[in-house]
């Protein structure tokens, strides 16, 4: 592995690149809970024959993380902040 010294033209790029990679990077781990948060509430509503907690627990999991999101993106580094 070589290591490439970066000029200074370049920095622009890299920004860029580094705020793309970390939104994607974001909008993965927002996809992975979102769907652990749904199988949880499934298996609760079905085999846990408790629908109601599952019912609760998807709409404020699902808040609560769009919410946790929103928050945590608006102090990240990526955007330039």
């Amino acid at each position: 592995m070589s290591v490439t010294q970066f000029e200074v033209a370049n920095t622009t790029e890299v920004r860029a690149h580094r705020r793309t990679f970390v939104t994607f990077e974001r909008l993965v781990l927002f996809g992975a809970l979102h769907v652990a948060l749904t199988l949880v509430c499934l298996a609760l509503a079905f085999p846990g024959h408790t629908p109601t907690i599952a019912l609760l627990l998807g709409l404020g999991g699902n808040i609560a993380l769009i919410a946790a999101f929103v928050i945590t993106g608006a102090r990240s580094p990526a955007n330039g902040r």
